[in-house]
């Protein structure tokens, strides 16, 4: 079946490669491009443009790109920067496809350099041209041998043929050249086949987005491995994210910048918790995005999903050669949440006919180094392979040798290309050249970190129970909110009162502003009650003794709410006083905290967590881009760590989850209706009953946005 044409095909596979600037210097940039290009043996035609040569080596050098008159699908441009938008246009002019601007000196300098960058972006717009960069590092497209980069990663030699391990292939795409080009770097001496390595630069047209989108449905790319600082073409990038989820294709990335770099002052504990990844951290969740921050562990899970199917379940079966090794093995699988499960007796019998009497056949099966060289290691891998105890197996060895291996490879092969689980090996000395390339010969890439090693098996554990969220049809919200801005801060009950136009449920609650009010009020409501001053200029209202607690009759009441706004004067004389808030005395629950948080780059996202005075101290929180439905609050709720406290934590009766759930998806798209008026909405604390006895909001803050919506 012939895939659809993917707008950049021409851009990751041209048939014909003008290099503008090309140069005689092979030392320098620009002759470095010309030299990869040819070294690595690129089919197409390529045509260098500069007017002082007329040719360089054998291939004739053309004065502009409009006298090559023959059809170019890409350029790559190495020119000074106040040159490279005269020759954009030209390309524009000769009908190039796409362009891949090498040159820096733009947006990253800022004043007239980033000018002349939005000039470019708006060429792009204007033209159809499509252009990467600037200050890019070009591609490299492994299959098809284009290497449209000066990275030394990409140059061949001769004397070390490439390693391929892995029968599928990884796809790399980072915004930062040299970054990505380590990873290739890395991914190469594992024996990782990867499709395409691109690097973004800054990205004035083409995007991190677009290229994660062309990887989503390139038939080349298996596994898609991104290293992130920020995303600016979100909406291309979210939809992205989806395709890539539905076509099975696993994402691990990479985001930094996580170290506070953005953070504000924030009102509610939402926004201060959320940092400025945290929308990230939501997006990644909802689309299955595996997260890493380190190198090697990155490479190590992409080198687990390009060699070994998903697994069924969480069993891990361990065959080493050093009792040690095993048992730190098993450690570290353990650490990861895994199970390392003693095997059945019948499985123990069949494996001790084939260990020495020393061995241990129980799991970590130590078949020790003498049963290597009597082939028991091949078919202990077989025993595991058809047993239905376990669902990984990890081979645990020393590949230090340059003259022998563990396992024979016309043995090994069949049973690696037939893999129905995951069958891993893991070496605890350096892996010798020789080991590595025999094993690749099998299908088998070699892991030699053990933290990264199994960081990469939970991961395949953590993705075979993945399910794409389906696209959701929402019935939004129809708001008839009061028209106009919303203030920067609402006190508390203003906060319910919106809330409540929105359709979710608050206490019954008075606002009083005098004790003749306060006698009314009471005839109302149901004693003990809960008092608390309202201010929007005080948020926190306990740090002022602005709350009062379990009032029990009307001659408490009045002598608390003299307190209460003798307090909040003292507190804060300038502040605003709106008076108190009367309400019943919530019924006892687990109090969790609700929020939601407009985003600069993703809109905004909803967070779910451990709620009332624990909620800074623990960060126990989960995020999604809003709007989320019931199923996806549900899901969210149950990947917090205090879920346990909800479902009935040491014979507390089970809380009413799907009112929680219910209360979730209905504030995500409250948000989503307000997102030009509202910047921030936090409920904290939700006080959640038992089940059926659904929730109740003891205290809410509303955030007007005071700046333009984005």
């Amino acid at each position: 079946m012939h895939m659809p044409q993917h707008p950049l095909d021409t851009f990751f596979a041209p048939n014909s490669i003008a290099i503008i600037g090309a140069s005689r210097d092979e030392k320098k940039i620009p002759g470095l491009l010309l030299t990869f290009l040819r070294r690595n043996g690129f089919s197409g035609a390529i045509f260098p443009v500069n007017p002082s040569y007329e040719n360089i080596g054998d291939l004739l050098c053309y004065p502009s790109i409009g006298a090559i008159g023959k059809p170019v699908d890409l350029a790559i441009v190495i020119i000074p920067a106040r040159a490279v938008l005269g020759a954009l246009q030209d390309c524009a002019a000769a009908g190039v496809k796409n362009a891949i601007i090498i040159s820096s000196g733009f947006a990253e300098e800022g004043g007239e350099s980033a000018d002349m960058q939005a000039e470019i972006a708006e060429l792009a717009k204007r033209t159809g041209m499509r252009i990467s960069g600037p200050n890019a590092e070009g591609f490299y497209n492994e299959p098809r041998r284009i290497a449209a980069t000066f990275s030394p990663t990409v140059d061949v030699k001769p004397d070390s043929p490439r390693l391929l391990a892995t029968p599928r292939r990884v796809g790399i795409i980072a915004q930062s050249g040299g970054i990505g080009f380590a990873i290739y770097n890395r991914a190469k001496a594992m024996g990782v086949a990867v499709s395409n390595v691109i690097s973004t630069g800054n990205e004035s047209d083409l995007a991190a987005g677009e290229f994660l989108d062309y990887m989503a449905q390139d038939a080349n790319t298996d596994v898609i491995l991104m290293f992130i600082e920020g995303i600016r073409d979100p909406q291309m990038f979210v939809a992205a994210a989806q395709r890539a989820a539905e076509s099975g294709k696993p994402v691990i990335v990479t985001k930094v910048g996580r170290s506070g770099a953005g953070e504000r002052a924030a009102a509610s504990h939402t926004a201060s918790m959320a940092g400025w990844t945290a929308a990230y951290d939501a997006v990644f969740a909802k689309y299955g995005f595996i997260v890493s921050h380190d190198l090697d562990e990155a490479v190590a899970i992409a080198a687990a999903f390009a060699s070994a199917p998903l697994p069924r379940g969480e069993r891990v079966a361990i065959v080493t050669v050093s009792g040690g090794a095993g048992a730190w093995m098993a450690d570290t699988l353990a650490a990861e949440g895994l199970q390392v499960p003693e095997l059945s007796d019948g499985l123990q019998a069949q494996v001790r006919a084939l260990i020495p009497s020393y061995g241990s056949p129980r799991n970590p099966v130590d078949i020790t180094a003498q049963a290597v060289h009597s082939g028991g290691l091949q078919k202990i891998v077989e025993l595991l392979d058809r047993s239905s105890d376990v669902d990984v197996i990890v081979v645990v060895v020393s590949l230090s040798s340059e003259a022998r291996i563990p396992v024979k490879r016309d043995e090994i092969k069949p049973l690696i290309d037939r893999q129905i689980k995951p069958i891993l090996f893991f070496t605890y000395t350096l892996p010798s050249q020789f080991a590595r390339t025999e094993l690749a010969a099998s299908g088998i890439a070699v892991f030699s970190g053990i933290a990264a090693f199994g960081r990469a098996v939970s991961r395949l554990v953590s993705r075979s129970r993945f399910m794409p969220v389906k696209s959701l049809a929402f019935e939004m919200l129809r708001l008839t909110l009061p028209a106009g801005a919303v203030p920067e801060k609402l006190s508390e009950y203003e906060s319910k009162m919106l809330l409540r136009e929105g359709g979710i449920s608050v206490p019954e609650g008075r606002l009083v502003r005098d004790q003749l009010q306060l006698a009314g009020a009471l005839s109302g409501i149901p004693f003990p009650v809960a008092m608390k001053i309202q201010s929007r200029d005080i948020p926190h209202k306990s740090e002022a003794g602005g709350v009062k607690v379990n009032v029990r009759d009307p001659g408490e009441a009045a002598a608390a709410f003299d307190g209460l706004v003798a307090n909040a004067r003292r507190f804060k004389p300038e502040a605003a006083i709106d008076g108190v808030l009367v309400e019943p005395m919530a019924a006892p629950g687990v109090e969790m905290i609700i929020g939601t948080v407009n985003d600069s780059t993703f809109g905004p996202i909803v967070m779910a967590g451990l709620g009332g005075v624990a909620t800074e101290l623990f960060k126990d929180v989960v995020y999604r881009p809003a709007p989320v439905d019931v199923a996806e609050a549900a899901t969210m709720i149950g990947e917090l760590k205090s879920a346990a406290l909800l479902n009935g934590f040491r014979g507390a009766p089970k809380a009413d989850t799907a009112a929680l759930a219910a209360l979730i998806a209905r504030l995500s798209q409250l948000a989503v209706a307000l997102e030009d008026r509202v910047s921030e909405i936090e409920i904290n604390p939700v006080r959640v009953h038992e089940e059926g006895a659904g929730i109740t909001i003891v205290d809410a803050l509303v955030v007007g946005r005071t700046a333009q919506p984005h």
